[in-house]
């Protein structure tokens, strides 16, 4: 088992806290993607709005969540020693699983077969909608 990603919480004060941090990075990354894209202050003023910046933040806070990343038999054994109520998507019958635990008691699993990268992807945005949206 091993685990990517940097945030992981014990608090939901301290998501939101991260979940604020990340808001300047959001405005940036934006705001040079719009230049990339070669955008003049009419268009940028026009297409960039306050959505468009709160999905990058939304998106750079999920991108960085910690994630664990194991074998069945790994998450199961992480399953009896913890007090999580988890939501588990996938199928049952393969080999691996990821997982995340917020701070409020939740977690969420995806389970894959060979494709961890896509599975890590997927169970961020679970996180994302299923702990912190409303958290947030």
């Amino acid at each position: 088992m091993h685990t990517v990603g940097t945030f992981d919480f014990e608090s939901p004060e301290d998501a939101r806290a991260a979940y604020e941090s990340v808001g300047p990075a959001a405005r940036t990354v934006v705001r040079e993607v719009a230049r990339a894209m070669e955008f003049d202050r009419e268009e940028y003023d026009d297409r960039v709005t306050t959505d468009v910046v709160e999905t990058a933040r939304d998106a750079l806070f999920a991108s960085l969540l910690e994630v664990s990343v194991g074998t069945r038999e790994e998450y199961d054994s992480w399953l009896e020693s913890s007090d999580e109520e988890v939501v588990e998507v996938g199928n049952e019958n393969v080999d691996n699983v990821v997982w995340h635990a917020g701070p409020d008691g939740t977690a969420v699993a995806a389970t894959f077969q060979d494709e961890a990268d896509a599975a890590i992807a997927t169970l961020r945005r679970q996180a994302f909608g299923r702990i912190y949206r409303e958290l947030l």
